[in-house]
C-alpha cells in the first residue's frame, strides 16, 4: 500500500493546478534546461518564471543544480507517481460506486417492468 504525505501531495496538486507550471514541467520533462530556456516560449519576465520554478521545486517536481550563475532544472517524476497512485485509488472507489448505482438502476427498471422484486444478497 502506498503511504501518502498529504503535505507533499498538496504541494504537487497546487503546482499542477496552474497551466503555466504544467507547460514548464512538460518542457523540462523533455530535456533539462536553465531558466532562460524555460522562459523563452512564455511572455513573462525571468522573475515570474523563477517564481513558477520555485513552486515546482517546492513540490519536489524539479531539482535545481547551479553551475556558476546558471541554474539548471531537471524533472523529478517520483511525486507524480504518488499523485497517480492516489488518483488510481479514487478512480477505483468511484468505479465501485458507479457499478453499484448501475446495478440498482437495472434492478429498479426490472421491478417496474415485471412487478417482481429481486431479493438482494447482503
Amino acid at each position: 500500500m502506498v503511504e501518502y504525505s498529504s503535505g507533499s501531495l498538496d504541494q504537487v496538486f497546487h503546482a499542477l493546478a496552474d497551466s503555466t507550471r504544467r507547460a514548464i514541467l512538460l518542457r523540462i520533462a523533455k530535456e533539462d534546461c536553465h531558466v532562460t530556456e524555460v522562459a523563452k516560449p512564455f511572455n513573462m519576465s525571468l522573475a515570474a518564471v523563477s517564481k513558477h520554478l520555485k513552486v515546482l521545486e517546492n513540490a519536489k517536481l524539479l531539482t535545481r543544480t547551479k553551475d556558476g550563475r546558471i541554474h539548471h532544472f531537471k524533472m523529478n517524476f517520483a511525486p507524480l507517481s504518488e499523485a497517480h497512485a492516489l488518483i488510481g485509488r479514487l478512480e477505483e472507489f468511484w468505479n465501485e460506486r458507479l457499478d453499484a448505482l448501475e446495478e440498482f438502476l437495472l434492478e429498479t427498471e426490472k421491478v417496474k417492468k415485471t412487478g417482481k422484486k429481486k431479493l438482494r444478497k447482503k
